[in-house]
């Protein structure tokens, strides 16, 4: 295959060094040292976006991917080359992985656009890499393909079965409690990472990978298989060639994420009970794109679709299951009629076509029909109120279900450092009816935003039996925990948000059924108290600086400012038309 254009493979992105053809012969003349034919150099080069990392055994597969991908590529005629770009794990980023995202976005958008690419392939997996790839090529706009690593297979603990990291929370909290000692969490430490490869429940990165295949930038069935099977093999291939397609189709971005796909992708996480980082990452990415989030058209999308994925935290099973059952496309198959058919995917046909012709459903108790649900009342609710003017949400289908109608007393927490000071304390003032709050660990207020909302239940509280209470701050939670637990209380405290208002004593009322959330404290207080809060420091320099100056709320995708497109058109999920 011969390129189209002077104006692709090698030929573009020329550097600049005042005579477009001097460019191309030192190119030529370079890569050639590599040990490259010009009939090599002639054919369409197919960027592999390189993400492998010693700190990240989430892509642990990657070299494997890439030797599947770069064979796929070939075989359908096209010239693949690797590159590197930052890789980000979840367990291994100080302070947060969420600071690195916007950053690991700048390093994709600013590499796709400075090569010679006339299509590329993004390998990401742990949670932050694939939005930091999809936000990143949404700027570039160029052809892009979607792959992710695959889940992790899960291990066994004295003949049960367990995976991260729903199961790694659990473990740990038994352990805080006194259930189980030292030498066994020392055991099962070793049991719940059964393999290179992302968490195996429905976490951020496997959240992710679904609402990918949702979006229709990633090929149908691709999201499910784990990350050392043969069937991930194989779709690293057909994704390879695939990317060659796209490229002599010019088939961007642009015209694969549109408002109906990520409608399509909300639909889906909310499904599958997926991680309440995915909204802050899918407002990121349509962010990039002029589409606006809007919480309560999400809120109401929510209410009339069902948790159907029987997957941890909100079910029982693991990613290699919800595989075994069919995929995100069995799941797209029980919504259909709740999915527009219209949207084009990576595959050159729309989701309806992809639908037409995907495998015939199979009897299985992973992914429930309609009538069945796990959840019925939508997995993810929006909050409003004076505690959250701007919204929280909270994801009810893993919470308690006595405790998503609650008064009870705040015990406040300043910040991360005070709780973890303070929480597992024996004269910690504390009850089960009472409500924890911990603010300032927000976009701005740590920053970066942890996923430090997953509260741990007081030490005194977990010996003495408490399983859950009511949590509430302005950060996040991973996908893979459990709990009643409110998040992304928007404005945050750190930018002047009530939840820097609120003082250990008060009531507060949280009533998911009227989407509520309240501290009961009156306005003329309130506004004596916030004369007195003090502003937190602030970075003096660097990327941390950088990030405090421009990063937006939750509800904004947490993107810095100057990265979102200029024009805005459509929010996104679109409403349902009554």
């Amino acid at each position: 295959m011969t390129l189209p254009s002077m104006e692709s493979g090698l030929r573009s992105n020329l550097t600049s060094y005042g005579d477009p053809e001097f460019a191309l012969f030192l190119r030529k003349a370079f890569i050639k040292g590599a040990g490259y034919s010009d009939d090599a150099l002639d054919r369409p080069v197919i960027g592999i976006v390189d993400t492998e990392s010693g700190f990240n055994p989430c892509h642990g597969n990657v070299p494997q991917l890439i030797e599947a991908i770069e064979r796929g590529v070939m075989l359908s005629g096209g010239l693949p080359i690797s590159f590197p770009t930052i890789s980000v794990h979840e367990s291994f980023a100080y302070p947060t992985s969420m600071f690195l995202r916007n950053l690991m976005a700048m390093d994709t958008e600013e590499m796709l656009r400075a090569l010679p690419l006339d299509a590329v392939v993004l390998i990401g997996g742990c949670d932050k890499t694939v939005p930091a790839q999809l936000m990143g090529a949404a700027s570039a706009g160029k052809p892009v393909i979607q792959l992710v690593t695959g889940s992790m297979l899960t291990g066994s603990h004295r003949g049960r079965t367990v995976g991260a990291c729903t199961d790694c929370r659990a473990f740990w909290g038994k352990f805080r409690a006194d259930e189980i000692d030292a030498d066994e969490i020392a055991e099962v430490n070793g049991r719940l990472v059964g393999s290179v490869g992302t968490c195996s429940v429905a976490g951020t990165a496997s959240t992710m990978a679904a609402v990918s295949e949702a979006l229709g930038i990633a090929l149908p069935g691709s999201a499910t298989p784990p990350a050392v099977t043969a069937d991930r093999m194989r779709v690293a291939e057909a994704t390879g060639k695939r990317a060659v397609g796209i490229a002599a189709e010019n088939l961007t971005i642009d015209k694969i994420l549109t408002p109906a796909a990520f409608t399509n992708a909300f639909r889906i996480l909310l499904a599958m009970g997926g991680s309440t980082n995915a909204l802050v990452h899918l407002a990121a990415i349509a962010g990039r794109f002029g589409f606006p989030l809007d919480l309560d058209a999400f809120d109401a999308m929510g209410l009339d679709t069902p948790v159907l994925v029987d997957l941890k935290p909100s079910g029982e099973h693991y990613m290699e299951d919800l595989h075994r059952a069919g995929g995100v496309q069995r799941l797209m198959l029980e919504l259909r009629d709740q999915l527009d058919p219209t949207p084009l995917t990576v595959t050159g046909r729309t989701l309806g076509e992809e639908l037409d012709d995907a495998p015939e459903p199979f009897p299985q108790d992973v992914i429930r029909p309609r009538d069945n649900p796990i959840h019925s009342g939508g997995s993810i609710a929006v909050l409003h109120g004076n505690l959250a003017p701007a919204g929280a949400i909270i994801k009810q289908s893993a919470a308690t279900p006595a405790l998503l109608e609650h008064r009870g007393r705040a015990v406040v927490f300043e910040d991360a450092a005070d709780m973890a000071e303070r929480i597992d304390r024996d004269d910690l003032d504390v009850e089960a009816s009472d409500v924890l709050v911990l603010r300032n660990i927000g976009p701005v207020g740590f920053p970066g935003m942890p996923e430090a909302g997953y509260i741990p239940i007081p030490r005194k509280l977990a010996r003495a039996g408490v399983k859950d209470i009511v949590r509430i701050s302005d950060g996040r939670m991973s996908g893979t925990a459990a709990g009643t637990i409110v998040l992304h209380a928007s404005p945050e405290a750190a930018v002047g948000g009530p939840l820097a208002l609120a003082r250990t004593g008060d009531m507060i009322t949280l009533s998911v059924s009227a989407r509520s959330l309240t501290l009961e404290v009156d306005d003329d207080e309130l506004e004596r108290r916030a004369a007195d809060v003090a502003p937190r420091p602030r970075p003096e320099r660097g990327y941390a600086r950088l990030y405090v100056d421009e990063v937006t709320q939750a509800e904004e995708g947490c993107d810095f400012r100057f990265l979102q497109a200029v024009d805005t058109s459509v929010s996104v999920p679109l409403r349902a038309e009554r």
